[in-house]
């Protein structure tokens, strides 16, 4: 598309900066950037290829932020990030050739049941817990899947990564968003790698959005690091419901065209 308006640009910086800041803390980022992209008139796929651009930026200053303060470790995390960015480049593939409409379909509902799975989860804090996959097959088994998702839809993936390594590696909420912003920047990169090459990316518009991520994800996850399970695990389930209604509403919903609503 042709330049977006300084009005329309300055909501797109605006949206990119809560993206950066809610994503740094319970995920869904990608809920609040691609639907401005697409309103701002970009084609779908452009919107996810510009959306992948700027949130490196979101989800790489946000690992740094976790990482400095040693709540995930980026050597350990090599293969795991690796997996994730294979996986992400393979969904992007496919999302140049075939639409997204069965995802979006049931985005909504798996987004409510993760939302009711930390509400109601007792005990739920910063202390990890026994794990019920071994490192190895949670990067084998579960980390690629989640990527690829990413890479053919993407928004939302964070807020799988949460639950997988709360419910499966046994994490604390806290070393759980840790660890789900690295994975997040390797699938953004692998898909970002595909979308780039297709040339369906707007680097203008999508570094700037990228520099309003990048300061957004510096003061989310800052507020995450200081206040921990008080602050994540609220945010992440009024963040899954309310971006499940969003989808819900939403008139090209694949679901209600198929219900005529």
């Amino acid at each position: 598309m042709d330049d977006p308006t300084l009005i329309l640009t300055l909501l797109l910086l605006a949206a990119a900066f809560m993206a950066g800041f809610v994503d740094s803390i319970a995920g869904g980022g990608g809920l609040i950037a691609v639907p401005a992209l697409l309103l701002a008139g970009f084609s779908p796929v452009e919107a996810l290829g510009t959306n992948k651009l700027q949130g490196l930026f979101g989800s790489g200053s946000a690992t740094v932020a976790y990482a400095r303060k040693g709540h995930v470790d980026l050597k350990s995390q090599i293969g795991p990030a690796l997996l994730a960015a294979a996986g992400s480049a393979l969904g992007a593939i496919l999302a140049t050739v075939i639409p997204g409409d069965i995802f979006r379909a049931f985005l909504p509902f798996l987004l409510v049941a993760i939302a009711l799975y930390f509400a109601v989860k007792p005990n739920m804090g910063d202390i990890d817990r026994a794990r019920r996959l071994s490192p190895f097959l949670f990067g084998l088994m579960i980390v690629p899947v989640i990527g690829f998702y990413d890479g053919v839809f993407g928004p939302g993936a964070g807020s799988f990564y949460m639950l997988a390594f709360v419910a499966l590696a046994g994490f604390g909420l806290l070393k759980a968003t840790a660890h789900t912003k690295l994975l997040n920047f390797a699938s953004n990169l692998g898909g970002f790698a595909v979308f780039a090459f297709v040339g369906v990316i707007s680097w203008k518009i999508g570094l700037m959005m990228g520099a309003a991520q990048f300061a957004g994800a510096q003061a989310g996850s800052r507020l995450a690091m200081k206040n921990g399970a008080r602050i994540i695990k609220p945010l992440l389930v009024i963040t899954c419901i309310a971006l499940a209604a969003k989808l819900l509403a939403d008139p090209a919903n694949p679901i209600r065209i198929w219900l005529n609503i």
